[in-house]
């Protein structure tokens, strides 16, 4: 409990959740191109990569599944160029200030539209 009998949340990290339309079908095919994503974004928001990167490509239609372990936690992708969808994991056990997702993701992956949602994630205490 916290002062007062009342209980609190300990804020342990926040997530975004971002799920990107419109996105151009060849860039959603290309490991290059989401690995420059994903080093836009550790560059943004000043994380540390641990270890290589991992991604996998599937075949035709070619959608790719990327994933980066960093230190402040991990960043996931899985695309479906059939669709022209992308749907983007970050998650920070830190605070960090939102990124422009909306314009990184136009940029990277010609993405027409983004939905943001962010958790804040934590425990009671």
């Amino acid at each position: 409990m916290g002062r007062g009998g009342r209980t609190s949340k300990l804020t342990t990290g926040q997530e975004w959740l971002v799920d990107a339309s419109g996105c151009s079908p060849g860039l959603l095919k290309d490991a290059a191109a989401l690995a420059a994503l994903f080093e836009e974004l550790i560059v943004l928001l000043d994380l540390k990569v641990v270890g290589q990167p991992q991604w996998h490509v599937f075949p035709e239609p070619g959608g790719i599944t990327g994933l980066t372990l960093l230190a402040e936690s991990h960043l996931a992708i899985h695309t479906f160029p059939e669709h022209g969808f992308a749907a983007l994991n970050v998650y920070c056990c830190r605070p960090r200030t939102r990124p422009d997702f909306e314009s990184v993701l136009a940029k990277r992956l010609g993405a027409a539209s983004c939905e943001v949602r962010e958790l804040k994630r934590g425990v009671m205490a």
